[in-house]
């Protein structure tokens, strides 16, 4: 007896899609994973016309992806799943680390208060496909269930893509394409696109149960355990009671033996004892892989998510680091399909999210090295760390059991521009925005929430009744822009807010305090909320000119063609 009761999505007949030889779409995406889902509404966000084929027409299967960092929730917030996701999963900061029954190590994620997400939230990853359908559908995206994609043919000004229903198959055409259709991408394969990286000859089984236990909302990760010697074992909580257990196995065992009951049962008792009633829910087999394609975007067709890239599950980084591509990608796919921006604004997609990819690729490659050795140098390395973090701080900094995902840094992209100014601080240009309390309106609100699909110019005051009129007359140039523009203020004092701009108290100074903002100090920010440029005094003409380069009017673009070590 499961704990989740898996919908099934409406088929809807091709008849539609099949009048005409063959019709045109200006934005399709494949996959109805949570990638190609949160790809499929922010689409909707920007006002973009978006259809979406999946070959299933259920949620996947099993619990999977189970992590969800700060950042992704952020992103969720902005996509109008934030409260969803976070009321119904198990919300977590601390880690714990132990070598056999000692505990070596512990982590806090998110140490500082004054932020409205926590660290992670662990939620099964059907329970967020159902919202963010049912997300997609309030907005109007036209999901196709039972539509399975059997081959695509890039086009000079789009792609041909060729589906099959249980109604007879079709051809249809798209001006854009994203491909979101996992790690094992049929798209991907039939054009013969590489991916490239290593597969680690190891092997995790991974044992959802259901239990009621009283073991704290924590990460718990073993070395060597007891229950299951000279092997790692991590263990999560869910929502519903589903706990989450990854057993190391070694490269040698048999997957299809060791994911059968009467094997993986001994092994839960083992860890729990004997008097523990649980129940056996879901299970798999999985391999570490670290890969990435050479390039992210091919003309018309975009890929995401491990569609086009894959890490190792330690760390949970790879739903993660899928929603922070489709963060970076469609605000930029917006402008360049409403004329806003040049067509070469997407090769910042590739740029930058490759530069993200290959830094998750090294931290996870470095988990795994860590938590699988496969030298005996490597192991007596390892082992003597874990013994020095008993009673040795400098020592925690080397026990590596998954770096958690954090959001990269974009501090190398051509849209930003380079500070002429000096600020302290992490919200350099290209850094994710930092949240902070604020007061809109009399009311507690968060600094995240009143940012995000648009441009704003953040300008710190002191007062909003003693705004110099200059400011005033700014913020109405940039509304009337093409690529509008809306002012933020940030006020020390609370006050009524002056024609045309959104005044937010600074409530507990945090807000000036993580952006080492005082007055006259301003950000521009990105659409997807991060840091484009920033200065101590700023004019119109300084405002123009790095809007024009954070929307790649006079950035020149570099395309990374490197395959990760």
């Amino acid at each position: 007896m499961g704990t989740y009761t898996y919908p099934t999505f409406p088929y809807r007949a091709p008849a539609d899609l099949m009048a005409g030889a063959p019709q045109r779409k200006p934005l399709v995406i494949i996959g109805a994973g949570p990638v190609g889902l949160a790809a499929a509404i922010d689409a909707r966000l920007q006002g973009l016309e978006v259809l979406l084929f999946d070959e299933e027409d259920s949620v996947s299967f099993g619990s999977r992806a189970v992590c969800y960092a700060k950042r992704a929730l952020e992103i969720l917030d902005r996509l109008g799943v934030g409260d969803t996701v976070c009321e119904k999963g198990v919300s977590w900061n601390v880690g714990r680390t132990f070598l056999q029954e000692d505990e070596v190590y512990r982590f806090n994620l998110v140490p500082d208060a004054g932020h409205k997400r926590p660290g992670m939230i662990n939620l099964q990853q059907y329970h967020l496909e159902e919202a963010l359908v049912k997300r997609a559908t309030e907005l109007g995206a036209d999901l196709r269930w039972k539509y399975k994609v059997v081959g695509v043919q890039p086009l000079d000004d789009g792609a041909r893509v060729m589906v099959e229903t249980p109604d007879g198959g079709f051809e249809i055409e798209a001006d854009w394409l994203i491909v979101a259709d996992g790690a094992r991408s049929n798209v991907r394969r039939q054009l013969g696109l590489d991916i490239e990286g290593h597969v680690f000859k190891d092997r995790f089984l991974i044992a959802d149960v259901i239990m009621k236990a009283d073991f704290p909302a924590e990460r718990w990760f073993w070395f060597d355990p007891p229950f299951h010697p000279n092997q790692s074992v991590l263990l999560h909580k869910q929502s519903d009671n589903v706990w989450r257990i990854d057993f190391q196995l070694g490269w040698d065992a048999d997957p299809e033996e060791e994911k059968k009951p009467e094997n993986i049962i001994p092994r839960v008792k083992a860890m729990l004892g004997d008097d523990r009633e649980f129940e056996l829910e879901w299970a798999s087999i999985y391999t570490f892989q670290c890969r990435r394609m050479k390039n992210f975007r091919h003309g018309r067709l975009l890929f995401v998510g491990d569609a086009a890239h894959q890490v190792s599950p330690f760390g949970a980084r790879g739903a993660n680091s899928g929603f922070q591509d489709t963060d970076d990608l469609m605000w930029k796919l917006a402008l360049v399909m409403k004329g806003q921006a040049p067509d070469a604004l997407l090769d910042t997609y590739d740029a930058d999210r490759i530069y993200a990819a290959d830094e998750n690729i090294r931290n996870s490659t470095r988990s795994t090295d860590f938590i699988t050795p496969k030298s005996k140098v490597s192991r007596q390395f390892r082992n003597a760390a874990l013994q020095l973090a008993r009673h040795h701080p400098f020592a925690r900094k080397l026990v590596n059991s998954g770096r958690l995902s954090v959001p990269a840094f974009l501090v190398n992209s051509a849209l930003n521009t380079p500070d002429a100014d000096a600020f302290d601080g992490n919200m350099v240009p290209g850094a994710p925005m930092d949240d902070a309390p604020v007061r809109l309106g009399g009311q507690d609100a968060w600094l995240l929430d009143q940012l995000g699909n648009r441009f704003v110019l953040m300008v710190f005051a002191d007062r909003a009744d003693t705004l110099d009129p200059s400011w005033i007359a700014l913020a109405g140039e940039l509304a009337a822009g093409t690529v509008p523009v809306q002012t933020l203020l940030v006020t020390a004092h609370p006050g009524a807010a002056p024609s045309g701009m959104t005044v937010l108290y600074d409530r507990d100074g945090l807000v000036a305090q993580r952006y080492d903002a005082r007055p006259g100090t301003a950000y521009l920010v990105r659409p997807d909320q991060h840091v484009a440029a920033r200065w101590r005094r700023t004019e119109l003409g300084l405002v123009r000119a790095a809007l024009a380069r954070a929307t790649g009017q006079t950035a020149a673009v570099a395309v990374d063609d490197t395959v990760p070590a």
